[in-house]
């Protein structure tokens, strides 16, 4: 159970940085990006609002910085972690 939650976590943490490297190369593909490359944001968006999308209302607003990601890899992180017995 506790490798299936691991995995999981994994995924999750992938996802995020994807979408927060998609945040970069989207914009730059011009005004028309790939049809797949269009795909892949709105999937890995979907995946990832559930959990960022809340800590995004929680967070205080810095400017145009979206610090989400950040603290939602540190807290699946520390899950992680937990689960390993290791705190």
């Amino acid at each position: 159970m506790a490798g299936l939650l691991n995995t999981v976590l994994n995924l999750l943490i992938a996802a995020i940085v994807a979408r927060a490297i998609l945040s970069f190369v989207v914009p730059l593909s011009g005004t028309s990006p790939h049809p797949i490359l269009l795909g892949i944001n709105q999937f890995v968006g979907q995946i990832t609002e559930p959990l960022l999308g809340p800590l995004r209302r929680v967070l205080p607003t810095l400017g145009v910085m979206d610090f989400s990601p950040m603290v939602a890899i540190i807290i699946l992180v520390v899950i992680k972690e937990v689960v390993r017995g290791r705190i």
